[in-house]
């Protein structure tokens, strides 16, 4: 027997159900970033008695990104030009590399289960998608920042993740230097 659950967005049937929000978490990830991101922010204008105001909202959200250095294996978190964070990080190893780009923050989790090749890992903390499969996020399994180990992730300690999650909005620049 089938059903339609919230105005037909999932359709069951039995114990299966597909629909448009497991479709939206499917395609979650976001592109790389060609243009420069600030050239968003006269999308975001509006008009306002002839003259064109942005929100301050949006104007932080576009002044804030995270830069992850992977020579360095340092993630920076930048808003305009004050840093506001830095750390070490362990990013993915030459097998399997951090991909070099810029994207957005395009989901966040406080905890999410993480399967790959070789690697199934439960509850990992304070995770920030920003293209594909690859997320920034805590790593309580190792020890070893400063040292590319990762499968293409970018990890931190905890504590750092946290705060650089708690920082984080959805759509944050994040760039990735080889």
């Amino acid at each position: 027997m089938q059903t339609w659950i919230r105005s037909g967005l999932i359709r069951c049937s039995g114990t299966f159900c597909t629909g448009a929000l497991m479709l939206a978490n499917l395609l979650s990830w976001s592109p790389p970033i060609a243009a420069d991101p600030y050239a968003a922010t006269a999308n975001a204008a509006s008009v306002n008695n002839n003259s064109k105001t942005v929100s301050k909202t949006r104007q932080s959200g576009l002044s804030r990104r995270i830069e992850i250095d992977l020579s360095e294996q340092r993630v920076r978190a930048w808003e305009g030009k004050k840093l506001v964070y830095s750390f070490r990080t362990s990013t993915g190893k030459s097998s399997t590399p951090t991909p070099v780009g810029k994207y957005r923050i395009n989901s966040k989790y406080r905890t999410n289960r993480m399967r790959g090749r070789g690697y199934d890992i439960p509850d990992v903390p304070y995770a920030m998608y920003f293209y594909k499969g690859y997320a920034i996020h805590g790593a309580y399994w190792h020890k070893r920042f400063g040292t590319p180990v990762s499968h293409g992730c970018v990890n931190l300690p905890v504590q750092q993740a946290r705060k650089l999650y708690n920082w984080t909005q959805m759509g944050t620049l994040v760039v990735v230097r080889p």
